[in-house]
Parts: C-alpha cells; structure tokens; sequence
C-alpha cells in the first residue's frame, strides 16, 4: 500500500504545475481503485465523531462509477453506491433522481464555473420546503497535506445558500371561563402561517489527477444566525490502483 501512495506522490508532484493548472481531464476509474479516508463530523465542539472509511471500485461505465463504502477493517457487508462518471452525488427528490453535489465538471482548470440547484418538498418534518444553490469555482493549483502524503492539487470550491419554508403550526391555547355560576372551558386555536428561514453553505475539494478523487475535501453548512451547525472533513489516509 505504501509503495502506491509513494509512487503516486512522486508522480504527481513531479508533473508541471502548468499542465495541471491548464486542464485536468476526468479521471480513468477502473476497478479495484480503492482509496481509504479519515472523516471527521462536527456539530458543536462536544458533539463530533471520526471514522476510517473505505472505497472501493467495483466497475466503471462512461455514465457512472460503482463502488463499496464500508468503515475500515469492518467485517460487515459494504454499502454499494453508484456516483456519477464525474463523482456528483445522486439522490431521490420528490419522486425523481437529482443530483445534489456536483464537485467536478471536467476538463478542469482554473476560473471554470458552474452551478447547482434544487428544491425538494418535505426534506424534513420542519420544512414545507427547502431549495439550495451553489456555486462553484476551479481556484487553482494548490499544495495540500494529508495522512497520506503531500500534493499538488486542484482546489475547487462552492459557496451557496438554502432558503427553506417551515410547515405551518398551529397554537392551540384553553382557559376557564365563569360567568353567572357557569364554568365553561374556552379553546382558542392559531394557525401561524409560512415563515421563511435561510443559511448559507461552503465547500471546498482538493483534487489530484493521478489519483482520481479528491485528497481532501471540506463541507461547512451555516444557519439563519450566520453560525456553522455542522462541518464535513475528509482526508486521504491511503489509495491503490486496480488492475482492471
């Protein structure tokens, strides 16, 4: 394993930073790539948690890359997911597949945009609805350190922002009321109509070509106060190449 990792830093730190900067074709998956990453989730300082997860290649098409997710050393049967060929993230919103995380569009190079929207009905029992946007931005070249080694990579980063509906609610208020020696209960109800909240979200990836995938990447997302609730770290720990 640790021969691979050598021999892909050396390889890709020893590429002219102006051929990486100037385009990055999308990369050659094949079967058998697996790259292993340490995730780190954080709510708030006390609430966090860490992982060692797995991927894993099981074949490649020119639409899509399907692969295994599993915790590392795990003796349990992994999860098969299916990415886009250019590793966007699919899923089901309002009866349809959408995709809702669009890191690479490829060739990459510097100052190359795109954007990202969606709005899905219900996401959760407090939104009626909830649409996000995002931006995002080849920056550059960039020189990045991780468990497994150090990097020349391509830095791409997204800024957005999501504006949700909360489902209505209703107050429901009693009181007893006495008059000429009579006691009644009296019911009050209120409906509060929609209310709109908004948040914003950052994101950031570090890709390296030779090794198909990003090396790191970063997903922040924040409130109507304009406070990080949570924040998404993942950084390569290991990869190796298939055969296929």
């Amino acid at each position: 394993m640790k021969k691979n990792i050598t021999a892909a830093v050396l390889f890709t730190i020893g590429l002219p930073m102006l051929a990486i900067a100037q385009s990055a074709p999308p990369p050659d998956i094949k079967g058998g790539d697996s790259w292993t990453y340490v995730n780190t989730f954080e709510k708030t300082p006390s609430i966090w948690r860490q992982t060692h997860d797995e991927v894993t290649v099981l074949r490649a098409t020119p639409s899509h890359i399907y692969y295994t997710s599993k915790q590392a050393g795990s003796t349990q049967v992994p999860n098969e997911v299916i990415a886009g060929a250019d590793w966007s993230r699919e899923r089901n919103v309002n009866g349809a597949e959408v995709v809702v995380n669009r890191p690479f569009v490829f060739p990459l190079s510097p100052g190359k945009t795109w954007n990202l929207e969606y709005t899905e009905q219900h996401p959760n029992k407090t939104f009626a609805s909830q649409k996000w946007s995002s931006q995002y931005r080849v920056v550059d070249t960039e020189t990045v350190e991780v468990p497994a080694g150090k990097f020349q990579a391509i830095k791409v980063e997204a800024e957005g922002d999501w504006v949700a509906q909360l489902e209505p609610t209703q107050t429901v208020t009693q009181a007893v009321q006495t008059q000429q020696g009579d006691t009644a209960m009296i019911t009050h109800a209120q409906k509060t109509g929609p209310v709109q909240v908004t948040g914003r979200t950052y994101k950031a990836f570090w890709y390296v070509p030779e090794i198909g995938r990003w090396v790191k990447v970063v997903e922040e997302y924040y409130g109507s106060n304009g406070v990080r609730n949570e924040r998404y770290t993942g950084e390569l720990e290991s990869f190796k190449r298939g055969t296929e």
